[in-house]
């Protein structure tokens, strides 16, 4: 049976749908998502088949998966419809953020140790799916995101609450004096060690929400290393290049939909 991670704050809005996907080494590629990577297509649409049907909607949705680049590109959603999820032909070209206010619509990111970062406004009903790696973090990619929501839909930031998936923690995340130095204006972003840094992305995109006017209280953090808990979740470095991503994923339910069965998202 597939478990998934989730927020504890998501959980209290019915009307909307999240999970975070980890291993399981019953399916193929111990269900990895992604169809960038080289594994047979075939299998891996499988997965995400297997996945749409667990989140056992009454109701089609559509899924937005981009092509991520490491960019500071951010695209609103404005129709419903299923991009990048069959195929890599149609995703979402060049972008590391996705936006909506469109019920059905379920927006995705895949990571294997990047910051993957979830956005609800509950008062706007507006969601957002942010994939954040250094590059990203130094861009302020999740700032702007906030700063989009605010202004096309109205938002206002002490109104969204963010989720911080798993992504690798600053126990695991050894980079060089030209990726920290990125980051030193920030207090407590990075850890010397010798002529090297540990960097915690992590902490750096909260820093980043709260200077975007979320409120402390509306951050949750996973707390959850990719790279320590490599048995649930897929980690780049600790995998020396592994082809697996997993997915995190955010959307609201149409209107006068059930909600999910509590027995089919198990954190």
């Amino acid at each position: 049976m597939l478990n998934f991670f989730t927020f504890t704050h998501f959980k209290k809005s019915p009307s909307l749908l999240h999970a975070v996907t980890t291993k399981s080494n019953d399916l193929p590629y111990a269900f990895s998502l992604a169809l960038h990577t080289g594994e047979d297509t075939k299998k891996i649409r499988a997965n995400r088949k297997k996945l749409s049907d667990l989140l056992n909607s009454e109701k089609t949705l559509h899924y937005i998966v981009a092509d991520q680049t490491h960019s500071d590109n951010i695209k609103v959603i404005t129709q419903k419809e299923t991009k990048g999820w069959e195929s890599l032909s149609d995703a979402i070209e060049d972008c590391d953020a996705l936006i909506t206010d469109v019920k059905g619509i379920v927006l995705n990111v895949l990571t294997a140790d990047c910051v993957p970062i979830l956005l609800y406004d509950q008062q706007k009903e507006v969601v957002a799916a942010v994939h954040a790696g250094w590059k990203g973090t130094k861009a302020q990619i999740v700032s702007k995101t906030v700063q989009k929501m605010t202004e096309i839909y109205g938002c206002d930031p002490r109104d969204i609450i963010a989720g911080v998936a798993p992504s690798i923690g600053r126990c695991c995340y050894e980079v060089g004096e030209d990726v920290a130095v990125h980051f030193s204006h920030i207090p407590g972003g990075f850890t010397p060690v010798g002529k090297k840094y540990m960097l915690d992305l992590p902490f750096i995109n909260k820093q980043q929400l709260l200077a975007a006017g979320i409120q402390e209280e509306n951050i949750e953090m996973s707390h959850t290393c990719t790279a320590c808990h490599v048995d649930r979740f897929f980690s780049y470095r600790k995998e020396q290049g592994c082809s697996g991503r997993f997915m995190s994923m955010i959307g609201m339910r149409n209107s006068n939909e059930n909600k999910t069965k509590k027995e089919d998202v198990r954190s």
